[in-house]
């Protein structure tokens, strides 16, 4: 194979293309569709079934349930990182998507234990087989194009398009088995919610064995480590010493868990530099770039994912959902946010192709990303100030306009994101730096626990609380939408052409 059918030093396989684009994109596309309908159809439930069947319905639980549910989300997260070296050093890619799928599977059945120690085992569960799955799975999308491939972008902008139709079917499946099939609107019956996405994990473990013949030997496990005992060797430790770990960590003050979230960052990311300064100044002008959008990327989550927590608490006490004799189903508001992605990413991908050099640069996607999310809490702001009706109701329109606008700047950034790891990540560890990548996401979702917590306060949240958090998110995101603005020429420069 000649020199520019090489990427990274390694060779890629001769795809057939289809809708041109690699055929094995869209294998990965419906394995990941049937793990985010596993991952998101739980999502609307968890604070609302926290609050329900461990505080007995008081709204004093909705701080504890959203710092869990951050707690669980930054954990999801973090486990990428070892999952990404698992993946780069012991068994290859292939394998680490099928272990962790099995383990994800697991953890969702046992969610349907209603006692808080066998949830917070399936949380566990869940976070170890996500870590093992999530960023090697994104990873193999880079690796089916070359570097310099105009289409990569695009590749994983469609890859975001199946991870968004798998979470917007999600709520509405599960909701409605809930509420309409098992349980009723008063009294939902959460545990099927969580098994029907548990059937999900075992569809997209499905798709990924049948389907893994299309990938011609791409992540399968470097020469010497094909053995079996390999895979063991790992199942067995995220049982005995993974699910324990992220168990307790689940247990603890969630300003502990973030101060160890904050450095368990700082260990990858000196990997990374290590390895950029030994491949030399590019390289490590690349790491540098790459960290600094990380930080960035941390606070655009904290307030994105508001979306499972605070939102739904909005949603429920606050937000105008009646039309006449029917109400909106609580749980629907998950799935804006994916309708509009489905919607808006081809028109953004062809987008970012169409503009050509006037494209804007990998730092100005990501301000214009923080901008848009921040114009969502002005919004919320505006809402809360000046729309408050006689009930102390928002008008429904105002919530579902916040995703359409978080969506959009979900587009500018998300996808982006995840191209950019893969471009300016050092060759040898490509799956560590994803995993770094997840682990910003990770501190994120974090700090948006504790934010939502506080949203709540100590007695539930109310007008006068969502408006003060509201007023500070709105600050923050356009605050540093437009330093990275200010500063993209730098960053853009330490990039070295990448685009």
């Amino acid at each position: 194979m000649s020199d520019a059918n090489t990427a990274a030093g390694s060779p890629i396989p001769e795809f057939r293309q289809v809708m041109g684009h690699p055929r094995p994109l869209w294998m990965l596309f419906m394995s990941e569709f049937w793990e985010r309908f596993a991952f998101y159809g739980i999502r609307w439930a968890m604070v609302l079934y926290i609050v329900a069947q461990f505080h007995g319905g008081d709204a004093s639980g909705e701080k504890p349930a959203s710092e869990l549910y951050g707690a669980y989300l930054a954990l999801v997260y973090a486990g990428a990182i070892f999952g990404g070296y698992v993946a780069d050093k012991l068994i290859g890619y292939q394998r680490s998507i099928l272990v962790g799928a099995i383990f994800m599977a697991a953890g969702l059945f046992l969610l349907a234990s209603p006692t808080e120690l066998v949830f917070k085992l399936g949380l566990a569960t869940i976070i170890v087989g996500n870590g093992l799955f999530k960023p090697i799975i994104s990873t193999m999308v880079g690796k089916l194009y070359l570097h310099g491939d105009e289409r990569r972008d695009s590749g994983f902008t469609i890859f975001y398009m199946g991870i968004n139709i798998g979470a917007m079917i999600a709520p509405v499946i599960t909701g409605w088995l809930a509420r309409k099939v098992f349980g009723t609107n008063d009294d939902p019956h959460y545990q099927w919610v969580f098994i029907s996405a548990g059937i999900g994990m075992v569809l997209s473990l499905v798709w990924f064995w049948f389907g893994r013949s299309q990938l011609k030997g791409i992540g399968l496990p470097a020469e010497g480590k094909e053995g079996l005992g390999r895979v063991g060797l790992v199942a067995l430790l995220g049982l005995a010493v993974g699910i324990p770990l992220f168990y307790f960590l689940l247990t603890i003050n969630a300003n502990a868990l973030q101060t160890i979230l904050m450095a368990l960052f700082i260990i990858p990311a000196v990997m990374l530099i290590i390895e950029g300064v030994r491949e030399g100044h590019v390289a490590r002008d690349k790491v540098f770039a790459m960290l600094v959008i990380f930080v960035f990327n941390v606070l655009f989550w904290m307030f994105f994912e508001q979306a499972g927590s605070s939102f739904t608490f909005l949603a429920d006490k606050i937000v105008d959902r009646d039309f006449g004799s029917w109400t909106f189903p609580l749980e629907w508001f998950q799935s804006v946010n994916s309708v509009a992605i489905i919607t808006l990413a081809p028109v953004m991908a062809w987008m970012w192709v169409r503009m050509g050099k006037v494209n804007p640069s990998i730092p100005r996607k990501f301000g214009l990303g923080l901008i848009f999310n921040g114009l969502a809490f002005l919004l919320l702001m505006v809402a809360l100030s000046k729309m408050v009706d006689d009930a102390g109701k928002i008008p429904f329109w105002t919530l579902f306009m916040v995703y359409v606008i978080q969506s959009v700047g979900e587009l500018c950034l998300s996808p982006i994101g995840l191209s950019m790891t893969t471009k300016l990540a050092p060759h040898k560890l490509s799956g560590l730096a994803m995993g770094c990548w997840f682990l910003s996401i990770a501190i994120g979702n974090n700090l948006a626990g504790i934010f939502a917590g506080r949203v709540s306060g100590e007695g539930g949240m109310t007008v006068e609380s969502a408006h003060a958090g509201y007023t500070f998110g709105f600050w923050a995101l356009v605050g540093s939408g437009v330093l990275l603005f200010v500063i993209a020429p730098l960053i853009s420069r330490l990039m070295h052409g990448v685009k």
